[in-house]
């Protein structure tokens, strides 16, 4: 009986990395700048970027020696595993962290609005405040001297809508642009990759506009009471995501430009158009739960 051949393919074990602690101290830094930028610490701010200019720093180093490993060769099926199960877990993690704003909002409509208005077993809060009407958007709070209420909601019909519509499009264009790298369409992988580009930055310019029509028009502020807050921590944190989507489309647009992609090798591409789906997906619930319903 003839012996049977085994073939075992090499893992490559990348070397130890200093990126992962210098991630974990720049967004300890971002989180502190952060939480005293909103208790209104002067220094609060200058802490939040040098945490934004860490973690920035973090991103380009980390995804410059994984480009530079993939452009070695130093690569295997395990290894192509091993990043989709990663940002597979990251993904989840993004979903937890949404999950929990979405949860804010929910319990606030459903439970302590209400409760503020006499409904429900804890309705006697109503005698606290008994001319107090529960509706929502909440914008006629119980005690309006310490949260003034804004003059105005953001309407779901004009620059939401707009946003809508560019981000389901531009689900639409990265898509095609997935196609033209399968099928060694070098035009349609690069005009689908700018065009999808584009429309993040459109997305973003727009909710920039809407931002200051907020503050400075309608008086929508994260002071301006429980609707205010969630507004901009779902909205804000939305816009976020956008922007790092829009920096990880460009480094991959000009990736597929220099030709680093080929139709069997390609999950830096699949790992930015799957974190560009999730953000689409919470859009759609942004808009429906936070600005139409």
């Amino acid at each position: 009986m003839s012996a049977k051949t085994h073939h075992y393919e090499h893992y490559y074990v990348p070397a130890k990395s200093h990126w992962p602690i210098t991630g974990s101290i720049g967004l300890g830094i971002f989180m502190v700048g952060l939480a005293n930028w909103i208790h209104g610490h002067a220094i609060g701010h200058y802490i939040f970027f040098a945490g934004s200019l860490c973690v920035a720093y973090m991103m380009f180093g980390w995804f410059r020696d994984v480009i530079h490993e993939s452009r070695q060769g130093l690569y295997s099926k395990q290894m192509d595993r091993s990043f989709r199960w990663g940002m597979a877990w990251f993904i989840f993690s993004e979903v937890m962290f949404f999950a929990a704003f979405f949860g804010a909002l929910f319990y606030a409509r459903e439970f302590s609005v209400p409760w503020l208005g006499g409904e429900g077993y804890r309705g006697a809060t109503h005698l606290l405040w008994p001319n107090f009407e529960a509706s929502w958007p909440l914008i006629n709070y119980p005690d309006p001297e310490k949260y003034p209420s804004p003059h105005e909601i953001i309407a779901p019909w004009g620059i939401p809508a707009l946003n809508t519509l560019i981000l389901l499009t531009s689900g639409v264009t990265i898509t095609i642009a997935h196609w033209g790298l399968i099928k060694k369409n070098r035009v349609q992988l690069n005009l689908g990759l700018f065009l999808t580009v584009a429309l993040g930055a459109t997305f973003l310019c727009f909710q920039a506009y809407e931002y200051y029509e907020a503050y400075h028009h309608f008086k929508l502020t994260l002071g301006s009471g429980i609707y205010g807050s969630t507004f901009f921590m779902l909205t804000g944190f939305h816009g976020a995501h956008v922007t790092i989507g829009t920096i990880m489309l460009i480094i991959i647009l000009m990736r597929c430009l220099k030709g680093h992609f080929t139709p069997e090798h390609h999950f830096g591409f699949e790992a930015v158009a799957w974190y560009w789906h999730f953000v689409d997906v919470v859009w759609l619930f942004l808009f429906v739960f936070v600005y139409w319903l």
